[in-house]
């Protein structure tokens, strides 16, 4: 049975996932990165165990439910147990998230954007609870972002200027739904779920170098929640320690 804690970290072999699981490593957590490939979940593992961290690759396309089920089988008899979840996987529009086109929006683009930002987190969160119940402080973090803010669209002049794409909004605020009421379900367990809001990353997905925070600033908020004492909030959506509105 593993005695330090464990996290598995979705999409993790680059950028904030891969940052994210560097970081939790460097606190002495064994850390599971997946990816949609397993050659690349491995080399991702091979460059954290490189500078002493515990670390294992494990092929994981979260839209796939054999491979949701395999990634928790994996858990549960290599490790023997999961502390922490961070659903850090996810994805943007093929065409570009800077251009409004709210009522030219398709079922097929809701339906490939839900399937990985929400459906995929559900499942899989739901595989792998059976283990965070064992744990005695389960720490689950869904990787959302502001643009699934109603409050901050609502705004006069929409602060969040041409980020108003209908279908990654949209599946942002389902989640963050999700993290509310399944914080809900949870309350009398020592499992605390949080939605993380990374900021404007410097990545491929988060707009390169025109974007504010580096890899490292981006990773923090996930980090920070995972981390979460005993009184730490639960059911909250957080961006670098401040609570932002829903």
């Amino acid at each position: 049975m593993q005695t330090q804690q464990v996290a598995l970290i979705t999409g993790a072999n680059r950028g904030i996932g891969f940052e994210t699981a560097r970081q939790l490593g460097e606190h002495g957590i064994t850390v599971v990165l997946a990816a949609r490939r397993l050659a690349a979940a491995q080399e991702a593992a091979a460059q954290l165990k490189a500078v002493g961290i515990d670390a294992h690759g494990i092929q994981l396309d979260v839209t796939k439910p054999n491979e949701r089920t395999a990634a928790a089988q994996f858990l549960a008899d290599k490790l023997g147990r999961l502390d922490i979840l961070i659903n850090n996987a996810g994805m943007v529009p093929k065409e570009t998230l800077f251009v409004p086109r709210t009522s030219e929006t398709t079922p097929e683009e809701f339906q490939e954007i839900f399937d990985t930002n929400l459906f995929s987190v559900v499942a899989l969160t739901r595989e792998v609870l059976p283990l965070l119940r064992q744990s005695p402080a389960g720490r689950i973090v869904n990787l959302s972002s502001n643009l699934g803010s109603l409050t901050e669209h609502a705004l006069p002049g929409n602060p969040l200027g041409p980020f108003q794409v209908l279908s990654y909004c949209a599946s942002k605020v389902a989640l963050n739904m999700f993290t509310v009421l399944l914080a809900h379900e949870l309350a009398d367990t020592s499992i605390k779920v949080n939605s993380a809001h990374p900021g404007w990353v410097k990545t491929e997905i988060g707009g390169g170098d025109i974007a504010q925070l580096t890899v490292p600033e981006g990773s923090r908020t996930s980090v920070e929640l995972a981390l979460l004492g005993a009184d730490g909030p639960s059911g909250h959506f957080m961006h670098l320690g401040k609570e932002l509105p829903w």
